[in-house]
């Protein structure tokens, strides 16, 4: 019977796309493994991948070099994040501005951490966008762009309840988001509970899982507890006593994030958004293992090969 396993057709492969989220780097050697986790990854032919803002927006101009980057030297089409946090409206206008005379068509629109970290108290800048839904807004006033949002399955740790939380939502939706990407999350009736609870509310765009391949246990776990998303004990019991072991921490990883992707097949699923932490290894196994094979690099934009030749 497992034959027939809709996660094993020969197929499954062609129906299911992949987006990949990176950070701009901060140093040489952290720019060298950011381009070197891009090469390997280029040739799956991701839907997308998106670049993230620092905490108080603090990665911008690094932000918007590597997403610029991206445009020009791969064939991937790039998003670049984009918050609320520590500008104003003008100021941040002026910044979807500059991306959109860079070629910048995709973004994720999010309210944002604080300059003071996750989890600490969040205070509108004053004259800015209050949340994320104002800023898809304002995205949208501006041009006709794709937008990503945030949604929680386990419901933003701020929310008081799920109701509210789903309100916020509906209220990106009704603004103009063209998708959702979940906080990562590692039990799969939680994600199939919050797209019933969605979908009864009135909201049908897509609701893109965020899989969050541990390359480190500990530090997932510690983010997981600020970022309230819940570490069930089987996985926690899964990464026991693999803390001096890297070898056997990276290949439980990957067969916890392929059983996680194949689970979420067969339920229906067939977009997946990987945290990758600039790092290729593990987001590229659980696509081989789910069928997507590497493809020839698409052929390189018009404007980055002039300037390859002019070189």
């Amino acid at each position: 019977m497992n034959q027939f396993r809709f996660s094993r057709r020969p197929d499954i492969g062609k129906r299911v796309s992949v987006s990949f989220e990176f950070f701009p780097p901060k140093t040489d050697e952290m720019e060298a493994r950011l381009w070197n986790t891009v090469t390997r990854l280029e040739p799956l032919q991701p839907e997308f991948v998106s670049v993230t803002y620092g905490a108080g927006g603090s990665t911008r101009e690094r932000t918007a070099r590597t997403v610029k980057r991206i445009l020009t030297e791969t064939g991937i089409p790039a998003a670049a994040h984009l918050t609320c946090v520590g500008a104003s409206r003008n100021e941040v206008n002026a910044v979807i501005r500059e991306y959109d005379a860079l070629g910048i068509k995709r973004f994720v629109a999010l309210r944002g951490d604080p300059a003071s970290g996750v989890g600490q108290a969040y205070s509108p800048h004053p004259g800015g966008y209050e949340n994320g839904a104002e800023l898809v807004a304002g995205l949208r006033s501006i041009a006709d762009f794709d937008i990503s949002v945030a949604a929680y399955p386990e419901k933003h740790p701020e929310s008081p309840d799920f109701a509210t939380d789903i309100e916020m939502l509906k209220r990106k939706v009704d603004n103009g988001a063209t998708r959702a990407i979940t906080q990562f999350f590692f039990d799969n009736d939680i994600y199939e509970r919050y797209v019933e609870r969605v979908r009864r509310a009135g909201i049908y765009i897509p609701i893109v899982p965020g899989i969050q391949p541990v390359h480190n246990f500990r530090q997932v776990a510690n983010f997981s507890s600020r970022a309230g998303a819940h570490v069930p004990a089987w996985l926690a019991e899964r990464f026991e006593g693999l803390d001096e072991d890297p070898q056997t921490h990276a290949l439980v990883a990957s067969a916890v994030a392929a059983e996680q992707v194949m689970d979420l097949i067969e339920r229906g699923v067939g977009d997946f958004h990987f945290y990758t932490m600039n790092r290729a290894d593990l987001a590229f196994a659980v696509c081989h293992m789910i069928g997507i094979r590497a493809h020839e690099p698409a052929a390189m934009p018009a404007a980055a090969a002039a300037g390859s030749a002019a070189a």
